[in-house]
């Protein structure tokens, strides 16, 4: 889902991924996505598995698309192969460590 907010340019996205079991995924998941440049508000829902955030383009997007896939959260519907489901046990677990 997209929308436009006119206030400030941003596109609202809402994108549900795969691999996402604990609070310590969503921590590891909040801390990389928000550090991506243009990337703003990114909020975990761990029980339904959606990470929802404010970009300032579709590039954008993609990048939050593909750095979730990087760290093991593939979106919804795209490929999850045991390489994406052993790097969200990492994923997890850093995520666990840092809290």
């Amino acid at each position: 889902m997209l929308g436009v907010n006119n206030k400030n340019k941003s596109m609202k996205s809402t994108i549900v991924i795969q691999n996402l079991k604990c609070g310590g995924c969503a921590s590891t998941i909040t801390t990389k996505i928000s550090a991506l440049d243009n990337v703003n508000n990114v909020l975990v829902d761990v029980e339904t598995s959606i990470v929802s955030f404010e970009a300032s383009s579709e590039e954008d997007i993609t990048t939050v698309k593909n750095k979730l896939a990087a760290i093991g959260y593939p979106v919804e519907g795209e490929d999850n192969s045991m390489v994406s489901k052993a790097k969200s046990f990492v994923s997890c677990a850093t995520g666990r460590m840092s809290n």
